[in-house]
């Protein structure tokens, strides 16, 4: 019993040592840098670190990629030992990392570099880390969920008059009903939850009534009733299968996957795709759901004036030179880089090309998103499937929600 006591407080220590080491904050010549990129995009950030340190700055920048990095985050804030000079944390996060005070406002950042301001980026981007007048991050782009077409599966069912206006409703959708040659799809169920929260702002809805939240509404079910048309119908990709790998296959009209996914498809021989808005209840409006990777700073009494002034340099580096991070499939957030004509050569362009495209990329700021889209992603495919109850569902996800809210709320206490 003794030695396994010991064994246990070894590997404590251990990983304590190792936490510090990757915070490596306490070196005042490096601005230790954190993100959560373990996909391709890790790499696209590297080059992008790469270069900034080939200017010969005071202060160099080192990427370090953090699985886990929120669970991570919460580890070295508790023992004030390991705390990165800078992170990227995601949007949702901001509403609640400011409520638990873990977060130091940007304010020295932007004094340092005046073209670090709301006009020089994508203004939800920018909002999203605004919190009671007080600017706590910088942002680095907008990554939306998004609808990749099949060029050739249009042409074939001669509908390619559905994106005559850039908005493809379910109601065009169901009009394919009983037309396809067996193994044909109209849309798969790629981030079906990000779908689900596109159509409650198509539907005028929310996700929180006076700070509550607010799953078992109206405007969900509706939401939920009008996708399960389409699944109702046969169109969509059968229940269990890889919905986004039969798109690349070409028997999927439409994916509606991610931004960043555009690389991916673009790699498969042979697939002629384009990109277009999420489809949506009605013709009149639509909502492609988004997040936002932003730049903070952590509560971290060791992180000197000098380093926070080097913060604001690679910053202010960042805002003039990401075109490098258009590739990774992401809508840069500087104004200066999407509206360089070089920048229409990335297909995710076409969300910044007119302001309506902009408005449609709508960020959930509210405190406890995570927790609704937790919920979302848990029990859509089996509600749009009808394997559940949808009313009785929606009564299980506002419960889920409202009990990860009390249970979230003890821990703070």
């Amino acid at each position: 019993m003794k030695k396994n006591v010991v064994y246990s407080l070894m590997l404590v220590f251990l990983a304590s040592i190792m936490l510090t080491a990757c915070g490596g904050g306490e070196d005042k010549n490096t601005i230790t840098f954190w993100t959560p990129l373990t996909g391709d995009d890790g790499a696209y950030m590297d080059q992008l670190i790469k270069d900034y340190n080939a200017t010969n700055p005071e202060i160099k920048v080192k990427h370090v990629i953090t699985a886990d990095m929120y669970t991570k985050i919460s580890t070295v804030l508790n023992s004030g030992k390991g705390v990165p000079d800078l992170a990227i944390i995601h949007a949702d996060r901001v509403p609640g990392f400011v409520k638990q005070g873990v977060l130091e406002p940007m304010t020295t950042v932007l004094e340092s570099q005046p073209e670090i301001n709301k006009d020089n980026y994508l203004p939800q981007a920018w909002a999203t880390g605004t919190i009671d007048g007080t600017q706590y991050t910088v942002p680095l782009d907008i990554h939306s969920n998004t609808m990749y077409y099949n060029k050739d599966l249009l042409k074939k069912y001669n509908v390619e008059s559905f994106l005559d206006d850039d908005v493809v409703t379910i109601d065009e959708m169901l009009s394919l009903q009983g037309k396809l040659d067996e193994g044909d799809y109209v849309v798969n169920d790629a981030l079906l939850g990000w779908v689900v929260l596109a159509q409650i702002q198509n539907l005028g809805g929310d996700i929180q009534q006076d700070g509550k939240p607010a799953v078992n509404t109206e405007a969900m079910k509706q939401a939920f009733t009008e996708i399960k048309k389409v699944a109702d119908a046969g169109l969509m990709t059968p229940f269990g299968e890889d919905g986004y790998l039969m798109f690349q296959s070409g028997n999927v009209f439409f994916s509606t996957d991610g931004t960043w996914s555009s690389t991916a498809h673009a790699a498969v021989e042979g697939l002629n795709f384009d990109v277009t808005n999420i489809y949506s209840t009605t013709a009149d409006k639509f909502t492609n759901r988004a997040s936002s990777h932003l730049f903070a700073m952590l509560k971290n009494d060791k992180r000197s004036d000098e380093k926070e002034q080097g913060i604001g340099a690679f910053l202010e580096f960042i805002r003039e030179n990401s075109m490098e991070w258009a590739k990774a499939g992401q809508i840069v957030a500087s104004k200066q880089v999407i509206e360089d004509p070089e920048y229409s050569n990335y297909m995710q362009s076409f969300f910044t090309s007119n302001e309506k495209e902009i408005e449609s990329l709508y960020i959930y700021t509210y405190e406890y998103y995570p927790y609704v889209a937790e919920a979302v992603d848990t029990y859509a495919a089996d509600i749009v499937r009808g394997n559940v109850d949808l009313d009785e569902t929606l009564q299980t996800m506002q419960k889920f929600v409202e009990d990860k809210i009390a249970e979230g709320s003890k821990g703070t206490e």
